[in-house]
């Protein structure tokens, strides 16, 4: 591991970039608001399990061959950016379908479980190669040759990112959740206005995305 000075400022660096939003947040807002906090949780372990993805692929020297070849970075990039776009899509069509739903039978409708949040997590987190840039450009300016395995430590380091970022995740989870719960019964429509505003956003995100340059 680095010198306390070091990891000290590797700390700092990843938690605030473990608070910018990115897919990840955006998709675990847009679960919590629509499926309540069990569906929120789990996305945000989702989106954990898709960070370790980079994390064991950055340490196996995977990102580094994807990042370097124009065609696999491009495939990678583009079915990144599909998933996220249909994923927004289908999140302001369901968000307009549930509330239109609520009103004619009076009810919620049903979520779509933990499990598929899980799931749908995980693949927004793996197929994102700015997360794979971000390990490989961020991370090793903080590994100490001297100090061990430079793969453990990438691993040590990357892992300790993946849970600076499964917590923030947890952390909107239990906001959005909270705004649900308030504002469900009092206030359907803005719900609706915020799962819309989600899924907008996840779509933006998805066309930036599909527009990223690969790094030199």
């Amino acid at each position: 591991m680095p010198d306390p000075t070091r990891f000290a400022l590797f700390f700092a660096a990843a938690l605030l970039l473990a608070v910018t939003p990115g897919p990840g947040i955006f998709y675990v807002a847009a679960r919590s608001l629509a499926g309540g906090r069990g569906e929120g949780l789990a996305s945000s372990f989702g989106t954990g399990l898709g960070g370790l993805v980079h994390v064991l692929a950055g340490a196996l020297g995977v990102s580094a061959l994807v990042l370097a070849s124009a065609e696999l970075f491009t495939a990678l990039k583009l079915a990144g950016a599909a998933y996220l776009v249909w994923l927004g899509i289908r999140t302001i069509l369901v968000a307009r379908r549930d509330a239109a739903t609520a009103i004619v039978a009076g009810r919620p409708v049903p979520p779509m479980g933990p499990r598929r949040a899980f799931r749908e997590g995980a693949v927004v987190e793996a197929l994102n190669p700015k997360t794979a840039a971000f390990f490989l450009a961020f991370i090793p300016q903080f590994v100490d040759p001297a100090a061990g395995s430079v793969a453990l430590q990438f691993i040590a380091l990357g892992t300790i990112s993946v849970l600076l970022n499964t917590l923030a995740d947890i952390a909107v989870a239990f906001a959005a959740s909270r705004i649900r719960q308030g504002a469900a019964a009092a206030r359907p429509n803005l719900v609706r206005r915020l799962r819309e505003g989600s899924g907008a956003a996840m779509v933006a995100l998805g066309v930036g995305l599909a527009f990223a340059k690969r790094p030199a």
